[in-house]
């Protein structure tokens, strides 16, 4: 187990700016705080502390979503990223996910944080690991999902306004190849056979890609483990005690 470094984060909380604010270690009030403005929350068992993030709805990047819109921005998430690591009190980290995707550079940045931590880190994929979602769910050191998610997988796509040349397309391809990457780097699912998944037909409407079930993306390397919050949670405290 290697030694955590600096900044106390069960003796702080984390505001939407990214700011911390002293506060008393006994304040009861800290962990209802947390989640309300946050959606994460730190947690201890056994003499171990653990933080629980939530990255839900869709990843707001460099632009506002509407108000109706369930969000993860990117701008809370990274200081929660950067004081974990640096604590000398928490010792994992589990990630759980419910997304529909989102920003793409700002997905893979959370996503390229994570996977660069030492501190041992877990994921559990609720509901749907969609899009950007699925480099997000294999950025942990172990990933798992239940058997009622899927993962969905498909080609870049971008909203608004496209200017119609080579450099477009071209464009898209490299933030596509920076994707497969990070996935083949991230799981064990070599890159040819993600592609495969990403451009095939007739799974999706109108569309290219796929959808994979709990159990199908274990099967095809992209998940480690099928299983519930407990086998996470498990899996998260073999990895700090040992």
């Amino acid at each position: 187990m290697r030694m955590k470094k600096r900044t106390d984060l069960f003796q702080t909380v984390m505001h939407p700016v990214g700011l911390q604010t002293e506060e008393p270690a006994d304040d009861t009030d800290t962990p209802i705080r947390e989640i309300v403005e946050t959606g994460s929350i730190t947690v201890s068992k056994d003499g171990h502390l653990i933080h629980c993030l939530t990255i839900i709805g869709q990843i707001e990047g460099h632009y506002i979503l509407p108000a109706q819109n369930k969000t993860t921005k990117y701008e809370h998430v990274i200081p929660q990223l950067v004081a974990i690591e640096e604590s000398s009190e928490i010792e994992g980290l589990l990630l759980i996910l419910n997304t529909v995707g989102g920003d793409i550079e700002a997905g893979l940045a959370i996503a390229e944080l994570i996977s660069g931590m030492q501190t041992p880190t877990v994921s559990l994929v609720l509901g749907g690991g969609h899009s950007i979602g699925v480099p997000l769910a294999v950025a942990a050191k172990e990933s798992f999902i239940v058997p009622s998610a899927t993962m969905t997988i498909h080609p870049v796509r971008m909203n608004g306004l496209v200017l119609g040349v080579p450099q477009t397309f071209s464009y898209f391809q490299k933030m596509q190849e920076r994707i497969v990457d990070f996935v083949a780097r991230n799981s064990n699912m070599p890159p040819e056979r993600f592609r495969e998944y990403m451009l095939a037909t007739g799974e999706l409407a109108t569309d290219v890609g796929t959808v994979l079930e709990g159990k199908q993306a274990v099967e095809a390397g992209m998940i480690d483990h099928l299983g519930s919050l407990s086998d996470a949670l498990e899996r998260l405290y073999h990895r700090i005690t040992n």
